[in-house]
């Protein structure tokens, strides 16, 4: 009796800790309970997971005014959806890459296996519209009374992006006459123009910006093919040999370049020649690098000349955006006073005073003066080695491109014809002629044509040195008619009767360098760059619409005795010192010749 006793009481206290236990849960854990907690709890979860449902299902027990606010949060959440979706589909896109390179024998072709343009376009228009919805939508939702509504749904944390306004650091550019002023907008992955109203050429006002690229399709071709490096834009100063050499010390509004975007115009000068930038300006829009010889006192009046064409002409708004200035002189001939680069324009120049450039004779100069003969391509070399672009046209101040040539040039490369795909390193020499004192510089190639039947025009330098600038070709090339789009009219070599040929062209910066030991009093400058890229086997695509002319006044030779025993000795310089060394470092090649 005593043990069922015993059993029993033990039975009771384990069901009653069962039971105690039981009750715990019941009350403490909703969860775990059957019944409307437990389906509120599992409702939750499939909120989570199906927010539209859910808000659609329960909005019938809502309040009004916590309707629309549930009404509102669901529209945003659909248009937040549809964005995601779409960067989505863009990212996959891009990931695939927009275009296929595909290596051939004779060089790289370009193969499009998207629409990346229209897409793209469509992004940005579709942006526009989805965030003033959710605009609207969010200021709805401010006026609902939601102190009562406990609402925590993690849909509202997902970021909204909004597509990026190039700042005028990122400034892109235009050729020709007339064209739509644009805001270039950064969107996947690419860069679309929108257009903001109309403007004249070269005309830059707050933050229009403008295109060389026909379209985002051209530029990421362009980014495809030249795989290039993007430069850097700071002032530096350093030596280059004897000389003092202050890069980027005057810079251009553009800020910094891609390096495929433009082509960039690298020049040289003495503040005498500044008369020839607004013209050159004109017809160029595009970036220029500008060395200028200042040594002694030319220093002070190079400076105000900058000064007086970016503060006092109506071209001025040319020069601040697109023109770089570099100033360079002999150690031995340092100015007395040399400005910071963030100072050197503290003190604006006075306008009303003389045009510093102007009517200034040769005599004047203190390179004159102390007898210095003008490093040419010193200077061209600093210009060049400023650049920012891959593309570059190293040229002199003097000869004027015709309007348009960045933009169908940049064109012709992005179309990558099987003409350009040629093995050997190339440039893109540019014919040049001269037109008299009477006659405008033309702008296209049936204004130069007609000149050149009037006898208002001929080839560069006919007068002086018909061989030293005869481009292969040149009958075929000025008889041919204009066409709309830039080509290559005939690939030439700089052998037999162009042995000697000094060619400008459009090149890059893996061309051979300028030799700096050779002055322009001393003539053949060029000379031996020119044997450098005959041995190198380079091709000279010259261009079928693409020309020079020299500022008006057709050159005729005269003779300077001076200039005579200079030349004379440049060439015994040539000839025993520059071309063995040549020959050794780029060795030879049957039929090529300084």
């Amino acid at each position: 009796m005593r043990r069922n006793w015993l059993l029993r009481c033990s039975i009771l206290i384990n069901v009653a800790v069962v039971l105690y236990i039981a009750s715990h849960l019941l009350i403490g854990s909703g969860n775990f309970a059957l019944g409307p907690s437990y389906i509120i709890s599992d409702e939750v979860l499939k909120q989570q997971q199906q927010p539209a449902a859910a808000a659609e299902q329960y909005k019938q027990y809502l309040p009004p005014a916590q309707q629309r606010l549930l009404e509102a949060e669901q529209q945003l959440y659909e248009v937040q959806q549809q964005q995601q979706q779409q960067q989505a589909q863009q990212s996959v896109q891009q990931g695939h890459s927009t275009l296929v390179l595909k290596i051939q024998e004779n060089g790289i072709g370009v193969q499009e296996v998207s629409q990346q343009l229209q897409q793209t376009r469509q992004l940005a228009q579709s942006g526009g519209n989805q965030q003033q919805q959710q605009e609207q939508l969010m200021l709805e939702a401010r006026d609902v009374d939601n102190s009562n509504l406990n609402v925590d749904d993690s849909r509202f944390d997902v970021p909204t992006e909004r597509s990026t306004v190039r700042k005028m650091g990122d400034v892109l550019y235009q050729d020709g006459q007339q064209q739509q002023q644009q805001q270039v907008v950064v969107a996947a992955g690419g860069i679309v123009p929108v257009s903001v109203g109309g403007g004249a050429t070269g005309a830059l006002n707050g933050t229009d910006i403008f295109s060389t690229t026909a379209s985002m399709d051209a530029d990421a071709k362009l980014r495809s093919l030249l795989n290039c490096h993007d430069r850097d834009y700071e002032p530096y100063i350093g030596q280059r040999g004897d000389f003092w050499v202050m890069r980027n010390y005057i810079r251009a509004e553009h800020g910094d370049l891609r390096c495929h975007e433009t082509i960039t115009y690298t020049t040289h000068a003495d503040y005498t020649f500044l008369d020839n930038l607004v013209p050159l300006l004109e017809r160029w829009n595009a970036p220029v690098s500008l060395a200028l010889h200042a040594p002694g006192t030319d220093f002070v009046p190079t400076i105000n000349s900058i000064k007086y064409l970016r503060d006092c002409i109506p071209e001025s708004h040319l020069v601040r955006q697109f023109v770089t200035f570099h100033i360079y002189f002999s150690s031995k001939h340092i100015p007395k006073l040399v400005p910071k680069h963030n100072q050197v324009l503290d003190t604006p120049y006075n306008c009303s005073l003389a045009i510093p450039y102007f009517n200034v004779s040769a005599a004047q100069l203190y390179k004159t003066q102390k007898k210095l003969l003008y490093p040419v391509n010193v200077g061209r070399n600093i210009a060049r080695d400023a650049a920012m672009t891959h593309f570059l046209l190293a040229s002199d101040i003097e000869l004027y491109p015709n309007p348009g040539l960045v933009h169908k040039f940049l064109e012709m490369i992005a179309r990558n014809e099987p003409v350009l795909q040629r093995k050997n390193p190339r440039v893109f020499p540019l014919p040049i002629f001269e037109v008299d004192n009477n006659s405008p510089v033309p702008r296209d190639k049936a204004e130069l044509q007609e000149l050149l039947r009037s006898g208002k025009a001929i080839p560069f330098h006919k007068r002086v040195c018909s061989s030293c600038h005869g481009v292969p070709k040149s009958k075929e090339w000025i008889a041919a008619n204009e066409t709309d789009d830039l080509g290559v009219f005939h690939i030439g070599k700089r052998i037999g009767y162009f042995v000697h040929w000094e060619p400008i062209y459009i090149g890059t910066h893996a061309d051979p360098h300028y030799d700096e030991r050779l002055s322009w009093e001393g003539k053949s400058d060029k000379m031996t760059q020119g044997y450098a890229l005959c041995v190198l086997d380079y091709d000279f695509h010259i261009l079928d619409n693409g020309f020079l002319v020299h500022k008006p006044g057709i050159k005729v030779l005269k003779k300077d005795p001076k200039r005579a025993m200079l030349a004379a000795k440049t060439n015994q310089l040539i000839k025993k010192i520059i071309y063995p060394e040549l020959q050794v470092m780029y060795g030879t090649r049957k039929g090529c010749a300084v």
